[in-house]
């Protein structure tokens, strides 16, 4: 057993999970017949495994998915006709390291949300700054960001810096030029500098006039789509597939 003194000096060096599986050690005769070498693997391996886990929950909770306890593994991939060999791919998170965009397309109830959630939290599994926000709040923030000092600046640093954005109900509400403007620059300075998910109602090919119609329509298309995967949600209404499981 470990002396009070040592307990202490552990608590302060941010080591509680080593007190707790030494006092389990102690606790069970198993582990008198182990080597120092066994049992100190077994105390490391212990540690890291709970200090990673405790990463991983402060990464989602940090990431405030919409739907929390989405999961890769509940996707029902057959019912939706869903290619899964490449969101299996998507899950992965390679797609992150390369600075590729994820567009997710289909109707309201068809489970976007519920994909976009899931894959972001893989990436969260795997140590990857991850933020999920509606359109329509990521502009009201830019809305009361603006009139503060630097605050439009501050607002794009801060949604820059996510190695993985999930921007959910994307152009379902029309933009302002002051909003396309906002976009347009978040958009450029995430350009191969991170990768997005948009989830969205509308097809690519709605796109154009939704954003204006314009030059800067033009410039969001091309720095959103150039090299993105495109999913299809499917053609199954999720909400009531799964009230009818």
């Amino acid at each position: 057993m470990i002396n009070d003194e040592t307990r202490r000096k552990l608590r302060e060096i941010q080591l509680e999970e080593m007190i707790q599986v030494i006092d389990r050690q102690a606790k069970d005769t198993i582990y008198a017949t182990l080597s120092f070498d066994e049992r100190m693997k077994m105390i490391v391996d212990y540690i890291y495994q709970e200090k990673h886990n405790k990463r991983v929950a402060s990464l989602i909770k940090r990431a405030r998915f919409r739907i929390p306890n989405a999961a890769i593994q509940d996707v029902f991939f057959a019912e939706r006709h869903l290619d899964k060999d490449l969101i299996l791919e998507i899950a992965s998170c390679t797609f992150i390291s390369n600075n590729q965009n994820i567009v997710v397309c289909g109707f309201t109830g068809s489970g976007k949300s519920y994909l976009a959630c899931s894959i972001g939290k893989e990436a969260c599994k795997q140590g990857i700054r991850t933020r999920y926000i509606r359109l329509p709040d990521l502009l009201m923030e830019y809305s009361e960001a603006k009139i503060q000092p630097n605050g439009q600046s501050r607002e794009l640093k801060k949604y820059t810096n996510y190695p993985l954005l999930i921007l959910d109900e994307w152009l379902i509400t029309d933009l302002s030029d002051d909003e396309l403007h906002f976009l347009f620059e978040l958009v450029e300075r995430r350009y191969d500098n991170g990768a997005t998910i948009f989830c969205t109602q509308y097809k690519i090919e709605e796109w154009h006039a939704r954003l204006g119609g314009g030059v800067l329509a033009d410039s969001i298309m091309d720095r959103i789509i150039h090299g993105a995967h495109i999913i299809s949600s499917g053609s199954i209404n999720m909400r009531d597939f799964v009230l009818n499981l």
